[in-house]
């Protein structure tokens, strides 16, 4: 993908949302709401404050969690992607051990 941010934004891919409810149900689209988590897909190069750039603390990979109604919904290349800030950004979502181990 050939697009990259300005300053303190992000670009997030939403990651998809469960389909069942942990009993089994079957959730149909309509109810669905909106995951609030993603994947930062790109980063813009920080902040500029004092004349010097502070960098951004995510990078392209990262698995964030982020407000219900953060950033700008577009569509590049057929991807529905979010444009949000870094501030918009509540956390970084860190893998366990016990997962890396099982990957």
């Amino acid at each position: 993908m050939a697009f990259r941010p300005l300053h303190d934004r992000v670009l997030v891919r939403r990651v998809s949302s469960q389909e069942k409810t942990p009993g089994g149900i079957i959730i149909p689209d309509t109810a669905k709401e909106k995951p609030m988590e993603g994947e930062i897909v790109a980063v813009g190069v920080g902040v500029r404050e004092d004349g010097k750039i502070i960098p951004l603390d995510v990078k392209a990979g990262d698995r964030v969690l982020f407000g219900k109604w953060s950033g700008t919904e577009v569509v590049l290349e057929g991807e529905d992607l979010i444009i949000m800030k870094e501030s918009d950004i509540l956390g970084i979502i860190e893998a366990t051990s016990a997962k890396r181990r099982a990957a």
